[in-house]
């Protein structure tokens, strides 16, 4: 293997001394020029080593395109993985046909451009890495492991700002033949700015990891947040924003770090489900609250949601009735009102609504007095959460309720801004 080793050797030494002698003996004398050339043939033959290993390399990946049954090796492929490490292979090549090309021929510009060529390679390597952090995003991606991709970007994202850091660090030592640890010495002086300047990357990196070890939010997923009064799909959960698509085509970003310190409401449960809330109320005027007598039950009975309820109800008061004092009197004993009645009316007509999820809550109750009258509220699920259909079913149960309470002769308050 040694011996080898030193046949390459001597095979390149003798072939650069041939090249050396052709270059000066038919183009040019000068140095410069001899420099000049000697660097383009360099970079024809990196070129072509990267040619020719790229032609060995993708065509392997390229045959596993499913992302599904291979998702590493779409995941290099698709990320450009192999693309750089055909870089790296060459320029390693490269290195060698370099150092024989300038190191005894040129030794006065060889450490300039071993320094140019040293920085070239350190491009490739940064590359390669960030390639290679985007390819494991990519992994989980092709498996559909969503929390993890916003924990990973939120990992990539800082390992690039410290990459980032680094690789300069390494540039500036290479370019100018300082030693690192001396770069980084002098940093000391000012850490305390570098954390105040990188606050918000902190904090968006703990927030990112927060959300995909708790799984509460994930790309995809149907928000509100009240404090920006926003709603809409989350597009992108970045280290420092987060990209939120809204109903209305508009795209808002927030700092990432409000995921954690801001209440969020997760719509994307119910958009799962296929059910949607409902909670809203209808204001009534106290005034027109009254007890109902025997000529009015009579009449509200032919409405068939209430037929059997208020039956039941007026042989219960009957009986009772009979057994009291002054039983012509309303206000003594068991009385209905129509309000009372009008609630049960509602609750019948949600529960008979071929539109409303009856596996879910269904509730129709008085909420606290207000001056301007009683809430009347109606808490129940639509078994569709499509935003049109929705609003549809809404508006259906509500244009029903308010026109059927003129039947129990309550009055709606209506509101009017002067």
């Amino acid at each position: 293997m040694k011996e080898e080793i030193q046949q390459t050797k001597t095979f390149l030494a003798e072939m650069v001394t041939d090249i050396h002698r052709f270059i000066a003996q038919n183009i040019s004398e000068h140095w410069e020029v001899q420099v000049l050339i000697k660097f383009l043939l360099l970079l024809a033959v990196v070129l072509a080593f990267d040619i020719i290993i790229k032609l060995i390399l993708l065509p392997i990946f390229a045959r596993y395109k499913d992302g599904d049954k291979y998702p590493y090796f779409k995941a290099v492929h698709s990320s450009k993985v192999s693309r750089s490490f055909a870089n790296i292979i060459a320029l390693l090549l490269g290195k060698i046909v370099f150092t024989t090309l300038f190191d005894d021929y040129h030794p006065g510009t060889f450490s300039l451009l071993e320094r140019l060529y040293n920085v070239v390679a350190i491009l490739a390597v940064a590359k390669l890495s960030l390639r290679i952090m985007k390819a494991v995003e990519n992994y989980f991606f092709y498996k559909k492991d969503y929390y993890k991709i916003v924990a990973l970007k939120a990992i990539s994202e800082t390992v690039k700002t410290i990459g980032v850091f680094i690789f300069v660090i390494v540039l500036i030592s290479v370019i100018f033949g300082i030693r690192s640890t001396t770069i980084i010495g002098s940093l000391g002086a000012i850490t305390a700015v570098l954390v105040l300047v990188f606050r918000d990357t902190i904090l968006g990196f703990m927030t990112s990891l927060h959300v995909a070890t708790s799984k509460n939010l994930k790309v995809g997923d149907w928000i509100g947040i009240p404090k920006y009064n926003l709603e809409g799909t989350i597009e992108e959960i970045n280290l420092l924003t987060t990209k939120i698509q809204n109903f209305d085509k508009t795209i808002s970003t927030i700092p990432t770090y409000d995921l954690l310190s801001t209440e969020i409401k997760n719509l994307q449960v119910m958009a799962e489900s296929n059910t949607r809330r409902i909670k809203r109320s209808i204001i009534f005027n106290i005034n027109s609250f009254k007890f109902l007598n025997r000529e009015n039950i009579d009449k509200l009975a032919r409405i068939n949601l209430i037929t059997t309820y208020l039956e039941e109800k007026k042989a219960e008061m009957s009986r009772e009735r009979e057994s009291i004092n002054n039983p012509e009197l309303l206000i003594n004993g068991r009385q209905l009102t129509n309000i009372g009645v009008f609630r049960e009316y509602v609750f019948n007509y949600l529960k008979n609504n071929p539109h409303i999820d009856q596996s879910g809550t269904i509730l129709v109750r008085q909420l606290e007095n207000t001056p301007q009258g009683m809430p009347l509220e109606i808490y129940c699920f639509t078994n569709d959460s499509e935003w049109a259909t929705y609003e549809d079913i809404l508006a259906d149960i509500f244009d029903h309720l308010l026109v059927a309470s003129k039947e129990f002769e309550l009055e709606v308050v209506q509101f009017s801004k002067i």
